[in-house]
C-alpha cells in the first residue's frame, strides 16, 4: 500500500503539503509562541528573520498570528468534516436500503437543505447568535454539507443493492448488518474517504466566511479574521493587502492539496480507473 501510495504523483505531493500543515499546527505555537499584546514600536514592520510575515497595524507578528489560528482551522475543518461524514453517509444508506416511507422522509429533508443556500442563513444566524467553540462552528458548517453527500450515497446504494451478490445474500436470509457492513460498505468506503478530505476542504472556506460575517466570536489569530481585520484597516494601504494574502494564499495552498489528495485517492481506490 505504501509503495502504491509513493508511486502516485499527486497523492504523494497532497499528503506532504497536508502533513506540512499539521506539523505547523501542533508544533507551530510551541516554536513560534504568539503574544497578543500591542507593540506600538514595531507597527508595519517589513519581512525581516525576525517578523517573516512582518507585523500589522497593532504591532503583532502576522507569522506567529497564522500559526496561532491554523489550529483552530483545522479544527473546525476535522470536525465539521467527521460530522459531515457520519450523518450523510448514515442517512444516505438508510434511504437507499430502506427505500419506501424512510426514503422519501429523508429526500425530503435533504431537499431542503440543498435547496436552502447557506450565506443567507449565516447572516441570519450572526443577528441572534455568536458560536463560541470550534464544535459549534463545525456543526453549522456541516448542516449545509452533509445532504450532498447523502444524495450520492443513496443512489450508490439503490445501484449496488439490486447486484447479485447483495440478492445472493437476502435469499440466503443474512442480516441486515452484515449486508450494509459487510457488502455494501466495502464498496462505497472509497467515495467516503474522497468526499472527508472535500468537506475538509470545503469547511476550511466556510469557516472563514461564518468569522467574516460574525456569526462566531472573534478571535484575531483566525484567518478569517485576519482578513475582516485587514479589510477593514483599508485596502489602499499596501501593507494591509500584504497581511489580507497571507491566509488567503494559506487557504489556496491547502485547497490545491486536498484536490491533489481527491485526485490521488480516486486513481489509487476507483477500481474503474483501475480497470482503464
Amino acid at each position: 500500500m505504501i509503495k502504491r501510495i509513493t508511486s502516485n504523483v499527486q497523492l504523494t505531493v497532497g499528503l506532504m503539503i497536508m502533513a506540512m500543515f499539521v506539523l505547523v499546527t501542533f508544533v507551530g505555537p510551541i516554536i513560534f509562541p504568539y503574544d497578543p499584546n500591542p507593540v506600538v514600536t514595531e507597527i508595519y514592520l517589513p519581512n525581516s528573520l525576525a517578523h517573516p510575515f512582518g507585523t500589522d497595524w497593532m504591532g503583532r507578528d502576522v507569522f506567529r498570528q497564522m500559526i496561532g489560528g491554523a489550529g483552530s482551522v483545522f479544527q473546525i475543518a476535522f470536525y465539521a468534516a467527521v460530522i459531515t461524514v457520519l450523518v450523510g453517509s448514515t442517512l444516505g444508506i438508510l434511504s437507499g436500503y430502506a427505500g419506501g416511507k424512510i426514503d422519501k422522509i429523508i429526500m425530503a429533508v435533504t431537499n431542503i437543505f440543498l435547496s436552502v443556500p447557506a450565506f443567507p442563513v449565516y447572516l441570519v444566524l450572526a443577528s441572534i447568535m455568536t458560536l463560541e467553540s470550534p464544535l459549534a462552528i463545525a456543526v453549522v458548517v456541516s448542516a449545509w454539507s452533509w445532504a450532498g453527500l447523502c444524495r450520492a450515497i443513496r443512489v450508490q446504494v439503490l445501484s449496488l443493492k439490486e447486484r447479485d451478490f447483495i440478492q445472493i445474500c437476502k435469499v440466503m436470509r443474512m442480516g441486515t448488518g452484515h449486508i450494509i457492513f459487510k457488502e455494501l460498505m466495502p464498496n462505497i468506503l472509497s467515495y467516503i474517504i474522497i468526499n472527508f478530505v472535500i468537506a475538509m476542504r470545503s469547511a476550511i472556506l466556510a469557516s472563514v466566511g461564518i468569522m467574516l460575517v460574525g456569526l462566531a466570536s472573534y478571535d484575531p489569530t483566525n484567518w478569517g479574521a485576519i482578513v475582516s481585520a485587514a479589510r477593514g484597516r483599508g485596502l489602499i494601504n499596501p501593507m494591509n493587502v500584504r497581511i489580507l494574502l497571507y491566509p488567503l494564499t494559506a487557504i489556496v495552498i491547502f485547497q490545491v492539496a486536498a484536490l491533489l489528495v481527491v485526485n490521488g485517492l480516486d486513481e489509487l481506490l476507483n477500481p474503474r480507473l483501475k480497470v482503464m
